[in-house]
């Protein structure tokens, strides 16, 4: 499509849905590539081009899952290995009916754990809902909770899940998500404008 058209596109996602901005890069047949963009980038901000950075939340998901596959396909684990085997031995994760939770449960959404854990203190919503949030305190969500349902029964989208499935992936690993990430995906792929901790130049381009 013309650039005209995928603007007026963005311009109504922006008015209509409350989005501050979009950045839209399109690569056609030829190799040609063009960067749409449309919004307000904020009091001070550089305006939104092919260099803004956003904030990906759940994109992040994709990451741990290519993590996920990636050991898998290295030898390193199974799919159907108990996440508890990962873990240190005195941490208590939840069972029901002598099923346990399988990394397999964990990247599917099929684990029976909730979205969010229940001792995350109450944030607002524009602020890093898991700020203060500690490994400590996710085991011990882990030691408290109770499945109401087997793993693997049932859907349902969960942000601890996850984030437990990067926790142990990196202990398997010997080393931090943020490492394991960027060794495994960012630096393969060259992605040098991604990272979990800002870089100077990310954080100007905020």
């Amino acid at each position: 499509p013309p650039d005209s058209k995928v603007q007026v596109l963005l311009q109504q996602l922006v008015n209509s849905h409350g989005v501050r901005g979009i950045v839209v890069g399109l690569l056609d047949e030829n190799g040609t590539r063009r960067v749409i963009a449309h919004g307000d980038p904020g009091p001070g901000a550089r305006p939104l081009d092919g260099e803004s950075v956003f904030e990906i939340g759940s994109m992040t998901k994709v990451f741990t899952g290519s993590l996920l596959a990636d050991m898998v396909r290295r030898g390193q684990i199974e799919l159907t290995d108990p996440v508890a085997a990962l873990l240190p031995r005195d941490v208590r994760v939840p069972e029901r009916n002598g099923k346990p939770i399988t990394l397999l449960d964990l990247t599917t959404h099929f684990s029976g754990l909730p979205m969010n854990p229940t001792n995350r203190a109450r944030v607002e919503m524009h602020e890093n809902p898991y700020a203060g949030y500690t490994v400590s305190r996710m085991y011990e969500f882990l030691s408290s909770y109770e499945l109401s349902r087997d793993p693997g029964d049932a859907i349902e989208y969960s942000n601890i899940g996850v984030a437990l499935l990067g926790h142990a992936l990196s202990l398997r690993a010997g080393t931090t998500y943020e490492r394991l990430v960027s060794d495994r995906i960012l630096q393969p792929l060259g992605m040098t404008h991604t990272a979990v901790t800002f870089t100077p130049w990310m954080r100007d381009h905020l």
